[in-house]
């Protein structure tokens, strides 16, 4: 007998599908998703493909062009800015509870996922690292035990994993995440904090640099006077393609 599948069920597999495609850089910004075409390639009606754009929309991933016309968004530094400043304020905290509340078993889950991003850094495993990198954040948030830290960061979850997938500075990102786990295993809040907040504004200058070649000093400026911005030419991502191109 032929199992049907529910149509929620379709609709999230789809959404699931097209939010790592973003993440991943193969639907680039500016890319145009086309509800014919994508329900031909995943085998599906247009409804669960509409609903999982208007997901992605809700998401911050994608946008309306034209009431016809779906694209990939492109990530303004304006966008990267209030990320970060989410990500101080709200990781920052959970890593100091994650230092009071951590257990044996949630360092060694941590350890174990860096020991996967170690051997992900070596083979230069971009997609792993992201996932594995993304991981580790959320076991630190879900050690802090506070559910509604937890709900208050799941929203940008899969945008922040977006914007970090362009830093390809592994090495670094490895280094500051052992130093991190040192600093919550030593079940220190305020040098678990000091730690978090040192990688969130390392990252956030990393993140700055690739995206749009801006380099931000210590306290958080930039180092040089660029208008790009504000003229809105320094959108990250490449120029759209073709019409229907995706």
């Amino acid at each position: 007998m032929t199992t049907i599948e529910p149509l929620g069920a379709v609709r999230e597999r789809v959404l699931a599908n097209l939010r790592q495609e973003i993440i991943a850089g193969r639907l680039r910004p500016g890319d145009r998703l086309v509800e014919r075409e994508l329900a031909d390639r995943f085998g599906v009606s247009r409804v669960p493909v509409r609903e999982a754009i208007r997901a992605l929309v809700g998401e911050g991933f994608v946008h309306f062009e034209t009431p016809r016309r779906t694209v990939v968004r492109r990530l303004t530094a304006n966008d990267v800015n209030e990320l970060f400043e989410l990500r101080e304020a709200l990781e920052v905290y959970a890593a100091g509870l994650a230092a009071a509340r951590a257990t044996p078993e949630d360092l060694a889950e941590v350890q174990e996922l860096l020991d996967l991003a170690a051997a992900a850094t070596e083979s230069g495993d971009a997609e792993t690292i992201t996932d594995v990198n993304s991981r580790l954040h959320d076991r630190i948030v879900a050690m802090a035990g506070n559910h509604l830290l937890i709900a208050s960061l799941e929203p940008v979850a899969g945008r922040l994993r977006w914007m970090t997938r362009r830093n390809e500075e592994w090495p670094q990102l490895l280094v500051e995440h052992r130093e991190l786990y040192k600093a919550i295993a030593s079940g220190d809040p305020a040098r678990a904090r000091a730690h978090a907040l040192a990688h969130v504004r390392t990252n956030y200058r990393s993140t700055m640099r690739h995206l749009f070649g801006t380099e931000i000093d210590s306290d958080g400026h930039a180092a040089q006077n660029d208008d790009r911005h504000a003229r809105g030419k320094g959108d990250a991502g490449a120029e759209p393609g073709p019409e229907g191109e995706r």
